[in-house]
Parts: C-alpha cells; structure tokens; sequence
C-alpha cells in the first residue's frame, strides 16, 4: 500500500520551535537550577564524565564532540578521566593533566563549553595497580601489593608514605590547574577499581598502617585527597567526587560502609556523582539485561547519607521517570552518558517538548563495542564522533545541491530509512521509500521479536517517527517487490539501493573455504534464521542444533528463544566464548549464564564437520562427536542483497533514457556489517551523494592535529 504523509515545514537544521509544541508541565521540574557548591546549574541534565576513546590523538575530534553537548542543553559537560601522574600512563582511552603541554587543548574544552552556557568539569583520577604502563613501562602503584583481580599478571608494588604524599599533591596540582583553566567543577573519579576504591577495598588494601584496617583508616587517602582538592581551588570550583555505591564483591565494599564513607566527606563535597559496579558491564548496563533505571535501587540509597546534590545514571530517556526520580528526592540531577551521545540535544528536546523527536538510546551498547575498536559512535546517532573529522552536526545537515531531484530509496531497513531520513532533512524535493515488506525496518522485523532484543526496535521507530515529520513531502510504499523494470520506469532521478543481506544457506569450512557436507539449507532439516522466523519452514523436530560461526547477538538470542519453545538446544560455536561480540557490548558477563539457565547446552571451540539426517558431526576437543539433531540452524555469515544493483549496472543506456543520473548502494547491499555501521553508511551516503562524482566512496576526513 502507498501512504503519502504530509510533513511538517522543518528547515534542515534541529526540528525546533514550531508553533503547538509546548513542553508539559510535569516536566518543568527539570528546567529548575540546582545549586552546586558556588556553582550554578542552569537545569538538571548533567553530562557525567565518561572517555570516548579520542586520547590525546584527537584534541579537536573530542573538543566538538563536547561542544555539541553543551550545545544541546546540557547544564554540564566533563571530560573523561584525566591521569594525574605519569604513573597512570596516557593512552588511546586516557587524557593527562600532567604539566602545561596539556593546557591548550584543556582550556579550549572550558571555553567550548561556556559558549552554550553550560559548566565545563573536569574530571582527574589514577588507576592505581589498574594501570598497565605498556609504553611508559613505570611500575604500577597500588595500597598493597596485591594483583588487580582485572589485570591479570600485573602485581603493583605498594606505595610508600612519599609515594601517597606525591599522589595527593598531583591530584591538588591537577585541580588547580583545572580551576586556572576556566573549569568549573573539578571531579575527584574513585569510581570502579580505580585508586581511591582500591585503598577503600579490604580485597586491594592489606595494609597495617593509618591507610589500612578499618574503614576510617581505608578512607584516610581518599579523604586525603579530597581536602588537597578542596584547599587547592577554594571557592573557585564546585568539587563532586564520583564513586561506585554498590556492586562491589570483587572489591568487599558493601553499600553500608559506601554510605559511610560519604557520611564522613560529605563537607569536602559539593556534588555526589554515584553509580554502580566494580565490573563497567554493570554500569554501563546493556537493555538486553537490565531495564532503564536500574541503578535507583543502590544510588537511591544515598540520599540517607547526604543532603548535598546527588546525580545518578542509568540509561534514562523517559521524561516522566527523569522527573519522577527528581521528586522522589532520590536524585537531584539527571545523569547521562550513553542517552547524551545518542541525542545530544536530548534536554532541549523536551525543554521544547518536542518528545518525540528525541534519539533513544537502545541500551544496545554500540557505542561501548566502538569505543573497544577504536572510538566511540553509536547506532542512534550516526555522526557521534564524526562532529570535527567529518563536520558533522546531528541536528544541522548541509543544503542538497539540487532540491528538484526525485530520490528512489529501495529497501526500508535500517540504512534505507537513515539514508531516506537524511535526504529529506537536507530537502531534496522527494524521497520515495519502497520496501518489499508489509512492515518496515529490514532485518531488525524479526530481530527485535528475539529474546532480550525488544528496544532495539527504536531504531525503526525513531526513523518512521521523523519521516513522519520531515520537510517535505515523503511517500513510503511497502509491500512492493521492486525489479529492475520497475526502477527503470519509477520515473526518479537517483536510485539508492538498500536492499540489505541475507544470511547465508550454507555454511563454509574454516580451513579448506568448502560448503560443509550437508550444510544446505535447501534441505528440509536445515535452516538459516529468515527461513524459521519469516518464512515459516518447519518443522524442527526435539533436538535443535544453532550453528553460531557469526559470534554475534543472532545465534544466541535463537537460541534462547528455541529453548523457550522446548526444544532441546545445543547452540556450537569455533569461538573460545559463546558470543565473543557480546563480552565487546558488555554482556558476555550476564548472556552465558542466561543461556545455561535457558537449558541450552553450548559447545565452544567446536566446528561442524558434517549434517546428517538425525545427527551432526563435529569436531571438540580433538574428537569427532555425533550429537543427535533433528535439525540444525546455520548462523554463518551474510550476503549482500545486491543482485538489483548488478543488473542496473548492466543497463545503463536505459538508465540515461529513462533519465536515472546515478544509482548508488548503501548498508549491507555493499558488504553486510555490524548495525552500527550499517546505520552510518546510509547517513554517510545520504550526507555525500552530491559531494562527489564517486560518494559511494567515503570524502576523506580532517587530519586532527593541534594547531
């Protein structure tokens, strides 16, 4: 069916400030300043501090990547850790405040940041028997000489009287430094394993001087440090600590005696910063495990033991829950690392109430995975990241060279609908998105039905919403298999081809690159996952296998969902770990239990040998084993959906004819991906295809250099 939507005169920059948008009232709570020490916040959206994973390599990347954060209403923005000593050595994940080097780049972050009328905080630490000095080769420092439970063969030496004497005095040099630079809060990070924790830990501190034994004494550096500050920036600077409150085993703190703590340096203290987890997988929870929020039942706890500000995190996006947590007094500022990198603007979205306009974040955990690779992005927000190399702006694109051209966009998936999106926002005249499907979105139809996976459909939705919305008229027509007749006489001018992959009928030996005996999935006992969740093939019989060579998130939430219908699952994998992907998104910690809690039986190091009729063969632990199977789902690899685009290339005088300028592919019909970077490429294409005469080709990207 065809249904043209009319939309909204939006200009190409932010939507914004049309007449009938007015933000509720139960939400001005949000838009109240809060005091901080002799700071003043102007809302309670507060930008707590986390590392993108730019280092010292990228000044100017991380600069933008900031300034569009205050930019977008944000009453603060801080930066990442800052090693405070060489002993805490700078690399591609950590920033210095070491001497004046560091200085420019320092100062120009504040005064980014002040330009948007936001406080810039700056936020120091060191990482004690953490650290791993590669480069620097400098011994690590830790309260005793006891190996870090996350660093495996890396015993600290324990630090002395001068060497604890040293450290306190950088953190107080580093505060200052923070406050002659123009920074308003100096954060004091004893977050995680990170120093400060480690003397507080029972488990790091075995020590039997006034640094060691009871919790008064385990508290003497940090609060050490925390009077340095203090007297180091006076009045200058509000001065928020941030610490983890709960999910400390590994570290032997329990939630009482963070409660204490606090009681103890509450008036060294202007903001608690407070989260959870010595592990960062239980911070920075995936939404495959753990709802929006679910940090409150330990942060929520503070309030007994302070009545200075509090900010807590947990992935929150709901402008209800935001302020039903600010009336509870539990919190008094809004928190946000992920939500604020996947909508930047988020507060003057809903200042404005433009809900839903607001980018949610999934809770997908894209953004940790890229940070992992090489620095951060996210599935939402495609220029996360990309503001200084690429000129990006996620509420401003450029003006489309040529507004009168018709844009055929074939395939609705993710990159279909970011690419279809960008085009109207840059205000091409017409943008035709025609899908073969009743219902849009790709591969994430069915994806976003298996278990764990329901808020990726965000994604979609967020891209339907806004094409809703977009400036100019937009016809979205599903249900229609488009062939290469069909193109030729759609009467567009440019042609974009997302037609997305497929996963693969056959699955390959990892050695020889042959089909495995039997891994057909023409045959009727095997199966790739479009074939059981959208074409109905069955039946599948008691004993499934899920063949997972992909590593992902496919093969285990199947798996899952097999279980659930009560078949007997073994999910085989030639990985070391189930889901190798997943420990990358920080859920491998919570998927592996889940699965054996499922009652599925997985086998690692494992590769398929053969498919028989009731039975598959495979080789583990240098054995060959038959393992009785009904039938077997083959999880592989993707193919690109690209035989359309094969077909036009051949064609191309009836192209000229037919008046088609160019044809283009964009996501997985170039080469399947990680969603992440399926979702960029259509951005990306959508940004360049009138930049030049090969946009499938990416314009290179600013050098960042300090100038």
């Amino acid at each position: 069916m065809a249904i043209e939507i009319v939309a909204d005169d939006l200009p190409g920059g932010r939507p914004g400030g049309r007449p009938g948008r007015r933000r509720q009232a139960r939400h001005d709570i949000l838009f109240e300043p809060v005091e901080i020490g002799p700071k003043l916040l102007k809302n309670r959206f507060y930008g707590v501090p986390y590392n993108p994973g730019f280092g010292p390599g990228k000044p100017y990347t991380n600069l933008s990547h900031r300034s569009v954060q205050a930019e977008g209403g944000w009453a603060a923005v801080c930066t990442g850790v800052l090693s405070v000593a060489p002993d805490f050595e700078a690399n591609r994940l950590v920033e210095t405040c070491w001497d004046d080097a560091d200085a420019p780049v320092l100062r120009m972050m504040a005064e980014r940041v002040h330009e948007h009328d936001a406080l810039a905080g700056i936020e120091i630490g060191h990482a004690g028997s953490e650290a791993l000095n590669r480069d620097s080769r400098w011994v690590p420092l830790g309260p005793s000489q006891v190996p870090g439970w996350r660093r495996q063969g890396i015993v600290p030496k324990e630090m002395t009287r001068d060497d604890i004497q040293r450290l306190q005095r950088e953190f107080a040099r580093a505060a200052r430094t923070g406050a002659d630079l123009g920074f308003d809060i100096v954060v004091v990070y004893g977050s995680f394993s990170y120093l400060q924790a480690q003397f507080l830990s029972p488990y790091y501190n075995r020590r039997t001087d006034e640094y060691g034994g009871s919790l008064e004494n385990r508290a003497r550096f940090w609060l050490e440090v925390l009077q340095g500050v203090r007297d180091a920036v006076g009045d200058r600077c509000a001065i928020s600590n941030r610490m983890a409150v709960a999910g400390l085993a590994p570290m032997g703190i329990s939630l009482e005696e963070s409660l204490r703590f606090i009681e103890m340096a509450d008036e060294l203290v202007d903001l608690w910063d407070v989260n959870i987890g010595a592990e960062w997988s239980r911070d920075t929870a995936s939404s495959r495990f753990f709802p929006e929020g679910n940090q409150l039942a330990w942060t929520g706890r503070v309030r007994e033991a302070t009545s200075k500000p509090i900010v807590g995190v947990g992935r929150l996006n709901d402008p209800d829950k935001m302020a039903e947590v600010i009336r509870s007094g539990a919190w008094d500022l809004i928190g946000a690392a992920r939500p604020r990198i996947a909508d930047p603007f988020l507060p003057r979205k809903i200042e404005a109430g433009e809900y839903d306009e607001v980018r949610e974040c999934t809770g997908s955990n894209f953004c940790v995975y890229a940070y992992t690779h090489g620095q951060v992005a996210c599935v939402q927000n495609p220029t996360a990241g990309e503001e200084y190399r690429r000129g990006w702006h996620p509420e401003r694109v450029p003006r489309v060279r040529d507004a009168e051209a018709d844009v055929l966009v074939v395939g609705a998936g993710p990159a279909g609908l970011e690419c279809a999106l960008t085009l109207m926002r840059r205000g091409v005249n017409r943008v035709h998105l025609v899908d073969a499907n009743d219902e849009l979105g790709g591969h994430l139809r069915w994806m976003t039905r298996l278990p764990r996976l329901g808020e990726w459909r965000r994604i979609v939705d967020h891209r339907q919403i806004l094409l809703a919305k977009a400036k100019r008229r937009v016809t979205l027509i599903s249900g229609l298999a488009m062939g290469v007749d069909d193109i030729l006489d759609y009467g567009a001018d440019i042609v974009i081809l997302a037609t997305g992959s497929t996963w693969a009928t056959t699955a390959l030996d990892p050695w020889t690159h042959e089909t495995i005996p039997g891994a057909d999935a023409q045959r009727p006992n095997v199966f790739t996952p479009e074939q059981l969740l959208l074409e109905g093939k069955g039946p599948l019989g008691t004993d499934v296998v899920v063949y997972d060579t992909d590593g992902a998130f496919v093969g285990s939430a199947l798996a899952e969902q097999l279980a659930g219908a009560e078949h007997r699952v073994r999910l085989l994998t030639p990985h070391a770990v189930v889901s190798p992907v997943s420990d990358d998104t920080m859920e491998g910690l919570y998927l592996r239990p889940a699965l054996r809690a499922s009652g599925i039986t997985c086998m690692t190091a494992t590769t398929l040998s053969a498919i028989v009729d009731d039975h598959v063969r495979c080789a583990t632990d240098g054995a060959i084993v038959d393992l009785a199977a009904d039938s077997t789902v083959l999880v592989t690899h993707r193919e690109s959906e690209d035989e359309l685009f094969r077909q036009l290339q051949g064609r191309s005088e009836e192209l000229e004819a037919n008046g088609i300028r160019a044809v283009h592919r964009a996501g997985d019909c170039v080469a399947p991906r990680m969603l992440l970077d399926t979702v960029f490429d259509g951005h990306r294409l959508a940004r360049e295809f009138d930049a030049s005469e090969t946009p499938e080709v990416p314009l290179r990207a600013l050098p960042d250099r300090l100038r």
